[in-house]
């Protein structure tokens, strides 16, 4: 059974890029690639790297992470979204931290 993990749309970029260099991608496999195309904001390796940053911090998790990198939030009420439907209250020190670090990406 192969390997499940949260993939950000750069790493899904890369994915079905490669993949439609070997054979012909199904519509859906298209249409993915269109959007990861469209929306993607970093390289794969930068994508990488912010989403290691973000985990380092030690409250972001792998799906956050991966959310955050995929969304590059901007201003504070951005990360709030983002945490809204987690069991934490994330304090404003927090939104500093991840903000802080995104903006070194953008």
């Amino acid at each position: 059974m192969p390997e499940e993990r949260y993939v950000s749309l750069s790493e899904v970029k890369h994915i079905l890029d490669e993949a439609g260099e070997s054979r012909e991608l199904s519509p859906d496999q298209r249409l993915a690639q269109d959007h990861a195309q469209k929306v993607a904001r970093l390289s794969l390796e930068d994508a990488r790297k912010l989403q290691a940053e973000l985990q380092k911090l030690g409250f972001i998790s792998e799906a956050l992470s991966v959310k955050i990198v995929d969304l590059m939030p901007t201003h504070a009420d951005d990360v709030r979204v983002l945490f809204s439907k987690e069991r934490m209250v994330l304090e404003k020190k927090y939104i500093e931290q991840i903000l802080s670090t995104v903006q070194k990406y953008q």
